[in-house]
């Protein structure tokens, strides 16, 4: 088994840190509530690493509504604000320096951004987080905030394939169902997702969303998706992370082992499991999952790399993303 798992407070207690020396758990990933000043989220990241150095520390960081730390560090417009300048590609570009630099200071690997859904203006759970709503520009956006990022060590996470975008509900609340036809979802939202892979994006998370002409089951739980299109027909090599695995748009598949079985059979590497200790302990007390030959150096290859960023460039960045006006 390969789960990503959370804590409940500012610091571990002995439940967390023998969860998270469990061998079946591979990451760790940090809310809100996980986030008081940067000095103690520093701590807490120390404090895990002091358990597994291997482990993948991860956080959703977009910017915008979608940005875990607040205070102590730049506040990141949100994609469709960025979208919507003038100077969009310098300005995703700066976001990933700044996301990038100031997380690699926390000593945190993973984002979990871009978000590459296209802005249909129909979703609310995805709404300002999407960059565009023409597939093109999205991918020049995100090809230039993924550049950011590389620019300080850290790895992005195309979200969510094949596309959120186009469906009303939100899949944390219950299960959307996307009627359209496979050539209008190809023609679209998959563009950015053929891209960026072509680019060699390292890794990529899926959509707790039916696509019900495609398949019945929602994309983080479908072979059809991971294995066939993601995998075959798009030539994607890297890692592949299930959206969480407690939202409700998962918990239609069974329980919290059926859930992590189906997401691992279908193909995913990386399994976050977040929000319901109970579903956790019930995932790693059942059996082991079947998990694809070379999911192990899939995730590691999204663990941070230690690269130095230019004080001049990054101040230059953080000056240009303050100045845009974004609510």
């Amino acid at each position: 088994m390969s789960l990503m798992i959370d804590v409940a407070g500012l610091e571990l207690d002995a439940a967390d840190r023998e969860l998270l020396a469990h061998p079946d758990v591979s990451g760790f990933i940090l809310f809100g509530r996980n986030v008081d000043t940067v000095e103690q989220v520093a701590e807490l990241v120390r404090q895990v690493r002091s358990i597994r150095r291997d482990l993948l520390v991860a956080i959703d960081y977009e910017g915008g509504r979608v940005q875990r730390i607040r205070e102590g560090v730049t506040r990141i417009p949100a994609m469709r604000a960025l979208g919507a300048q003038h100077q969009a590609v310098q300005l995703a570009r700066d976001a990933g320096l700044v996301i990038g630099a100031e997380l690699a200071a926390l000593d945190i690997d993973v984002p979990f951004a871009p978000v590459v859904d296209l802005d249909y203006g129909c979703s609310s759970v995805i709404g300002d987080r999407a960059f565009h709503r023409d597939p093109a520009q999205v991918a020049t956006l995100a090809q230039a905030l993924i550049d950011g990022l590389a620019s300080a060590g850290l790895a992005a996470t195309l979200k969510h394939f094949p596309g959120h975008g186009a469906v009303v509900p939100d899949s944390h609340l219950e299960l959307p169902v996307d009627e359209r036809a496979p050539e209008e979802i190809v023609a679209n939202d998959l563009q950015p997702f053929v891209r960026l892979i072509r680019q060699a994006v390292p890794s990529v998370m899926t959509a707790h969303v039916v696509y019900s002409a495609v398949d019945a089951r929602p994309a983080s739980f479908s072979a059809v998706w991971i294995q066939d299109w993601l995998r075959k027909r798009l030539g994607f090599s890297g890692c592949v992370i299930s959206d969480d695995l407690t939202m409700a748009g998962a918990a239609s598949v069974g329980s919290p082992l059926d859930r992590a079985h189906l997401a691992a059979e279908a193909g995913c590497d990386l399994l976050p499991m977040c929000n319901k200790r109970e579903n956790v302990v019930q995932a790693l007390d059942g059996a082991t999952l079947p998990l694809a030959t070379g999911w192990r150096s899939r995730i590691a290859a999204l663990r941070r790399q230690p690269k130095a960023v230019p004080p001049a460039a990054l101040s230059a960045a953080r000056q240009r993303l303050e100045a845009v006006q974004w609510n």
